[in-house]
């Protein structure tokens, strides 16, 4: 189990080591400055031998050719100038290698993002997405980057200094390497627990940014209904958890260096011992540059001991972002692409449940739509309306039946290509901090000429209060419309599909947030877009889809009636039923509003 465990570690942190291979050149240059630097290590130590032996013959004394009283200040001098140039090459270079894997890492996993299916957002939160992206991602870099200047600078320190041990005195440096077992036992052991613990400090760290970021999305859900205070309890449980399980993590750290420190110093210590007993006929120049020398090592041997917590960070980070990275993206195995299709939309045989559940959603769903018809769905909420209107741009991937598009099964065109073809407006609006041009012309629209989109912006009854804002079309809308009414951010989605001028046209719910007079502006426009297009339309609202020439009446996942508006309501059903009751509500609510 720990083997498979070490090589699993091992094969993440190789894959993790390709993304710092396109800087291998500044990598390179940041490996020669490390060696710079640990090659000077011995060379203090070695320059005490000359001091010491020195001192007690003064005057034969030379150092670099001249008296020592000159050649030991200059020897100083060189040595922190050949150290500062390696240290600088091995640190700014280093760096420059860190930031560009954060960069790509960061873009990966961005991109990535944009392939994923539909059923990968519906089964992860935006937060733990998001963490990933910022938190895990400088994780990961410690790892690539951070980790290996330690094992760089501090692997090469120690090997020159070993070197330069086994130089002076091999016997005695034999000692030091028999600690080294006991080291290597330490390090393993830590090694896994800092590896399970990052695991879980960086699902914390998830829970922190998902609560936080659905609070200010959700602001004035939180206002209106008091609920700052459960907010409050929700964001500092997730923030504790996150703190609490960091302290951990620091505390077998702080643990685990005092008692690698102290196995270290026992060897020194019988190191000590055994150069004052077996000194041999070493001069106490050579001795002295030998136990500095040693005493030199436990810093390094402890840097590198340390450095297991941050890569067992990194692997941790790097295990969660390959997991997504290596998520199927969209499955697209179309090849038929059309610049055109006329719109004629056929549902055959079509049934459908969501990806690891058992509850069939759709059930031999049958019907067709030519192109300029109006097609409606009704029924109650959970009747698979919206489902259905989803499998046509192939949001999720259905297995039994078939949608056809002008003949062509929808699994058939490639998915950029079928996606061009449909314009798609639901109840959820999404739009961008951005100007209201841009939120119109946004996507495979970008750059259309102002005109159409003026005139996308009028036919959906938009262009009457954009022209009222500050800067007209230049207006920023704020995030997610927020500086916008529900109707004026509805009117700007419809807007945006106008301007697509798509032959199949869905609109989920689309005039739900309208007032009256609004909607029947709307649908006037609608009535002028329908034209030679086909639309799919799924309304609560029976008002808005009496004119339709196809109205589909849903019931769990079933089409249970079909027919015109009025053959409907003669048929006295379903249908009927909630035509009845929709009136009588409306009724009610007209009588209450002129009581009041």
């Amino acid at each position: 189990m720990a083997d498979s465990a070490q090589q699993s570690s091992l094969k993440l942190y190789l894959r993790l080591l390709k993304y710092v291979l396109p800087y291998w050149g500044a990598f390179a240059i940041s490996i020669l400055g490390f060696l710079l630097f640990a090659s000077s290590q011995p060379m203090l130590a070695d320059m005490l031998k000359y001091f010491l032996d020195g001192l007690q013959s003064p005057d034969n004394a030379m150092l670099l050719g001249v008296p020592l009283v000159y050649g030991v200040p200059m020897l100083i001098v060189l040595i922190a100038l050949y150290q500062g140039i390696g240290s600088y090459l091995g640190n700014y270079f280093l760096a420059k290698v860190a930031r560009g894997v954060v960069h790509d890492l960061r873009c990966a996993l961005f991109d990535n993002l944009l392939t994923l299916p539909n059923r990968y957002f519906d089964n992860h939160n935006s937060g733990h997405l998001i963490s990933r992206i910022t938190y895990n991602v400088t994780m990961v870099t410690g790892a690539a980057t951070d980790a290996i200047k330690v094992v760089i600078r501090e692997g090469l320190t120690v090997v020159f200094l070993f070197g330069y041990l086994l130089y002076s005195n091999w016997r005695l440096t034999l000692v030091l390497l028999a600690i080294l077992p006991i080291i290597a036992l330490l390090v393993t052991s830590a090694s896994k627990k800092f590896r399970k613990q990052s695991k879980k400090i960086q699902v914390a760290m998830g829970d922190v940014t998902h609560v936080a970021s659905e609070t200010i999305q959700g602001y004035r859900v939180v206002r209106s209904f008091g609920g700052e205070e459960y907010e409050q309890k929700r964001f500092h449980k997730a923030s504790a958890d996150n703190m609490n399980k960091s302290l951990g993590m620091t505390r077998t750290q702080s643990i685990y260096t005092p008692l690698l420190q102290l196995v270290i110093y026992i060897g020194m210590a019988l190191l000590m011992y055994l150069v004052l007993y077996l000194r041999g006929d070493a001069s106490p120049g050579e001795l002295i540059a030998y136990i500095t020398a040693a005493g030199l090592l436990p810093k390094p041997i402890r840097q590198l001991s340390e450095v297991s917590a941050t890569i067992q960070k990194g692997l941790a980070g790097a295990e969660s972002i390959f997991e997504q990275l290596d998520q199927e993206p969209e499955v697209d195995l179309g090849s038929m692409e059309r610049e055109r299709v006329s719109g004629r939309l056929e549902v055959r045989d079509l049934s459908f449940q969501y990806p690891n559940t058992d509850k069939q959603v759709l059930n031999n769903i049958s019907f067709t739509a030519e192109p300029g018809q109006m097609v409606a769905l009704v029924g109650r909420s959970g009747s698979g309306k919206s489902t259905l209107a989803s499998l046509i741009p192939r949001f999720y991937h259905h297995e039994s039946g078939q949608i056809l598009l002008d003949g062509v099964d929808v699994e058939d065109y490639r998915l950029r290509n079928l996606r061009r073809h449909v314009a798609l407006v639901t109840q959820q609006v999404t739009l961008f901090n951005d100007s209201v041009t841009n939120n119109i012309a946004y996507g495979d629209l970008a750059g259309a000429p102002m005109e159409d989109v003026r005139e996308a912006a009028e036919a959906a009854y938009a262009a009457e209060f954009i022209e009222r804002m500050p800067d007209g079309y230049e207006t920023l809308v704020g995030e997610n419309g927020v500086l916008l009414s529900g109707g004026q951010r509805q009117r700007l989605a419809i807007a945006r599909a106008l301007l697509k001028n798509a032959p199949v046209l869905i609109l989920d719910e689309a005039t739900s947030a309208l007032d009256t007079e609004s909607e029947r502006h709307i649908q006037g426009a609608l009535d002028r877009v329908m034209k030679g297009r086909t639309t799919l339309v799924i309304a609560h609202r029976l008002s808005t889809i009496e004119k339709a020439d196809l109205i589909l009446v849903m019931d769990q996942g079933q089409i249970v009636e079909r027919g015109t508006h009025a053959e409907l309501l003669a048929l006295n059903g379903y249908y009927a039923r909630l035509h009845a009751k929709q009136f009588e509500d409306m009724d009610t609510t007209t009588e209450v509003a002129r009581e009041g």
